[in-house]
């Protein structure tokens, strides 16, 4: 079954005299402060194209007309692949979408322990992944540390790949790690030709705040570019540390960053789908740490769901919560920001299913539960229906004053379609509840999470070719390794 399209851009933060000050600052900054971009050859680029450009120091400064010429060119509409049609994602700027988790270094497992991540985990955690209806786009939710870290992508890839038939946001260490992954992709599709017809993965670059373009998200930048993968453009904007602790500063800060980078590929390669993406959060000056669940950070990624549609871009937004457990912490700030995300029109709901502690872990049991939150969620995103058929004026005629709905033929012909069936939530009495089985949320997605994975084993690709990937993987990691001593 395809994936549904949910569509929803109706809750505001900025007016459009705030959206066009903001525009106004990030030409500033662009034309007179300027952007460090870390890669000699970009900068020639950025010359050629008519932006002025200080190679001693390596800061190029983009003019109102170079951005006006890449945002013409970039794309608003495209198709995200799976391996199979039925995963494919239709991008616009009004569609909703969600992605799932990412780079976690711990797992919290279902006997409760907190432990570093394993290959295993990810491989377990896909599949569970696979199994959620609400999750549309597949990351890898944790990173192994019981492998070399150099190259990890390469295993990642292959981890991820083999055990869902979705569009996987894939991450890199390098140019030369987006063509090892068109080659694994090939053993999935059957050939690199296939690959670049249909890529089953996108790319994220996470750009460093302030202003920064490091060489390594360069190079992966215009590896995509030359082989045409679609790219998110990411900035992870620490409000107070790494840009202007007013939320209308960092907007500036990320919007020039982004662009900046969205710019280069554009240049390069006209029409290459780019995705303008954050996962900020604010840093709590209590605690120093980062904090996904605070207010200020939902209404961050909102207001940046605005600033990214008045570019005619899509957007990815969202991002990780801070309680330490699935306990009603997480629940109220998982609510909180997928609804309001979803609310003002992120494209790409990011991290949205099972990471917990501030992005550090991921939990079996969150996923289960996330997956909830984002059905009820989409369900309030989609609003209501009016026609003559829902406003039943006839119905109500036909019941009268004192009548009952309950065995009229019109509810028994829309109840599915009006109704909303959660799977955890209850709603029994308190006897009812405890005579059944009387756990709590918690318990409930324990159980299901490992219902998932004892009955979900995902045959996209055949054995044959999930071994090839496995042992391509380990031979592109050493051979990374081995180059690097």
């Amino acid at each position: 079954m395809a994936i549904p399209r949910v569509r929803c851009t109706d809750y505001r933060v900025l007016d459009d005299a705030q959206i066009r000050r903001i525009h106004l600052a990030v030409l500033q900054v662009l034309d007179e402060v300027g952007v460090f971009v870390e890669h000699e050859p970009a900068l020639r680029i950025f010359r050629d194209c008519g932006c002025a450009v200080d190679f001693e120091n390596r800061r190029v400064r983009i003019p109102e007309h170079v951005l006006r010429r890449a945002l013409a060119t970039a794309p608003s509409r495209f198709t995200l692949y799976g391996l199979r049609p039925e995963f494919d994602v239709n991008v616009d700027t009004e569609s909703i979408y969600t992605i799932g988790g990412s780079s976690a270094l711990f797992t919290l497992d279902l006997d409760g322990n907190r432990r570093p991540a394993t290959l295993q985990d990810l491989e377990d955690f896909t599949r569970l992944l696979d199994a959620l209806p609400n999750l549309h786009i597949m990351h890898g939710i944790v990173n192994p540390q019981d492998i070399p870290q150099e190259g990890f992508d390469r295993r990642l890839f292959s981890a991820v790949v083999k055990n869902t038939a979705r569009n996987y946001y894939s991450q890199g260490t390098g140019g030369a790690s987006v063509r090892d992954q068109i080659e694994q992709a090939a053993i999935a599709l059957g050939s690199v030709k296939a690959v670049r017809k249909r890529p089953p993965f996108t790319f994220v670059l996470c750009m460093i705040s302030p202003l920064t373009q490091s060489a390594v998200r360069v190079e992966e930048l215009l590896a995509c570019a030359e082989e045409g993968i679609p790219l998110y453009v990411e900035v992870d904007s620490q409000p107070g540390a790494t840009t202007p602790i007013t939320l209308a500063g960092t907007l500036v800060e990320e919007c020039a960053n982004v662009l900046c980078g969205i710019t280069l590929a554009q240049l390069v390669r006209p029409g290459l789908p780019c995705i303008f993406a954050i996962a900020s959060g604010v840093m709590d000056m209590a605690t120093m740490c980062y904090s996904g669940g605070d207010p200020r950070t939902t209404l961050l990624h909102a207001a940046t769901a605005q600033m990214a549609r008045f570019y005619n871009l899509p957007f990815q937004g969202g991002t990780g919560i801070d309680a330490l457990y699935p306990d009603v912490q997480a629940g109220y700030e998982r609510g909180m920001q997928v609804l309001a995300n979803a609310l003002a029109g992120t494209n790409f709901i990011h991290l949205s299913l099972g990471m917990i502690e501030q992005m550090m872990t991921a939990s079996f049991e969150q996923c289960v539960i996330d997956n909830e939150i984002i059905d009820a969620a989409f369900r309030i995103a989609r609003g209501l229906e009016v026609t003559d058929e829902t406003l039943a004026v006839d119905v109500i005629r036909e019941v009268g004053p004192g009548g009952n709905f309950l065995s009229h033929p019109h509810t028994l012909e829309r109840f599915r379609r009006e109704a909303w069936f959660p799977k955890l939530t209850v709603r029994d009495r308190y006897e009812t509840w405890k005579a059944r089985d009387g756990r709590d949320m918690r318990q409930r997605a324990n159980a299901e999470a490992r219902r998932i994975l004892r009955e979900h084993h995902p045959a996209y690709i055949d054995e044959k070719a999930r071994a090839e990937m496995d042992r391509l993987a380990i031979a592109q990691q050493k051979r990374l390794i081995t180059q690097r001593r």
